[in-house]
């Protein structure tokens, strides 16, 4: 089963690259605790030829959130955070304006109301990690935590990564190599990059993007002053800030790895978190959909199938995608986990038909045995 999904995967690739429809693009499949598929296909930068390899790094944005996601979920499991504690517990600058009742389980669903970034963070300030929490410290919310979600786009990374370090004396960094790469054997997962790494990046391309009006609005999740995205992700400085919410740089084998030691047994003797907290995590009721809102996000993943798909006995696939079109998802029910990176925002985004490709074959595998 092993060579044939992998030669599958193989060819889809090669195919949407002869095509035009990728660039560049991995894909890697962990199942059953077991690498079936680590494919990759295509050219990391248009302008050198420099081709993909499987340690090419791409830049994957919001499929770090679900990274962040698993690191305040594992402070959870060690007592030493809750989800219903105040942020300003940890942090008392947060509680001005009205945000004394925001708890962490309003960030990781995307309900505090903290959706916009403050209009004092620009373009010469975003990377600067002290500016940008003391900026949203000062903030005051749309609405009352619970009320309604809508997606922080950024603030979720800069809020959690205030919290991890305020709550555990640890950065956000710290833990993702402390406690994710290096017990997972994990080089290439980075918020923030090192020097040594930058000739491995593919560089984003974006040829539908529209250009718009450098306004500086306010209230804006994804201010102008960052778009075009994939512009603002090939610029030295973006990549070696810590943005948790959309600036992670990582490869298809580690966002698959990460994803592999949530399911259940883990992967190679590791599992980061138990079943029980990820069915806390995964849980729908317990995030944001109900009949008047219908959201994908629980507590810091996105439903893969979203609400209308789950049981009650069953976990749903749960993981992040980012802009652009890459992925990261587990599914606790075939014991599937899946890493998809890509450079090219074209209009056909072959992702979903990859998923998809995926679970026939291992359905059928296992039909056959």
């Amino acid at each position: 089963m092993i060579s044939k999904i992998q030669t599958h995967i193989q060819n889809i690739l090669q195919n949407a690259v002869h095509r035009g429809a990728e660039r560049g693009i991995q894909c890697t499949v962990y199942f059953n605790g077991k690498l079936v598929v680590d494919a990759w296909a295509g050219i990391a930068d248009k302008k050198t030829g420099r081709p993909v390899t499987g340690d090419t790094l791409f830049p994957v944005f919001s499929v770090t959130k679900g990274v962040v996601a698993t690191i305040i979920h594992m402070l959870v499991e060690r007592k030493i955070i809750d989800y219903d504690d105040a942020i300003s517990k940890f942090w008392p600058e947060f509680a001005s304006n009205g945000k004394d009742h925001i708890k962490i389980r309003h960030i990781l669903n995307h309900t505090a109301g903290l959706q916009n970034v403050p209009p004092e963070i620009t373009i010469k300030t975003v990377c600067d990690w002290k500016f940008v929490c003391e900026a949203i410290a000062k903030s005051t919310p749309s609405w009352p935590p619970g009320l309604k979600a809508e997606y922080h786009a950024m603030t979720y990374g800069w809020i959690l990564g205030e919290l991890i370090q305020r709550a555990s004396g640890y950065s956000l960094i710290h833990w993702l190599q402390k406690e994710i790469s290096e017990p997972l054997n994990i080089k290439d997962i980075y918020i923030g990059i090192p020097d040594e790494v930058e000739n491995r990046i593919a560089i984003l391309e974006d040829p539908g993007v529209t250009p718009i009006n450098q306004s500086q609005s306010l209230g804006q999740s994804v201010p102008d002053w960052i778009w075009p995205l994939h512009t603002w992700m090939n610029r030295p400085d973006a990549r070696r800030a810590c943005v948790p919410g959309s600036n992670g740089i990582m490869t298809a084998r580690a966002i698959a790895k990460h994803y592999a030691a949530l399911l259940p047994n883990g992967i190679d003797g590791i599992e980061l978190l138990p079943k029980s907290r990820i069915e806390i995590a995964t849980n729908p009721k317990i995030g944001t959909f109900t009949k008047t809102n219908p959201s994908f996000w629980t507590l810091g993943y996105s439903l893969a199938n979203g609400p209308a798909s789950i049981t009650d006995s069953a976990i749903s696939p749960f993981g992040h995608n980012g802009h652009g079109g890459s992925t990261g998802y587990a599914d606790p029910n075939h014991n599937l986990a899946v890493g998809i990176t890509k450079n090219l925002f074209s209009k056909e985004n072959i992702v979903p038909f990859l998923i998809n490709e995926i679970k026939s074959v291992i359905s059928k595998s296992n039909e056959n045995k």
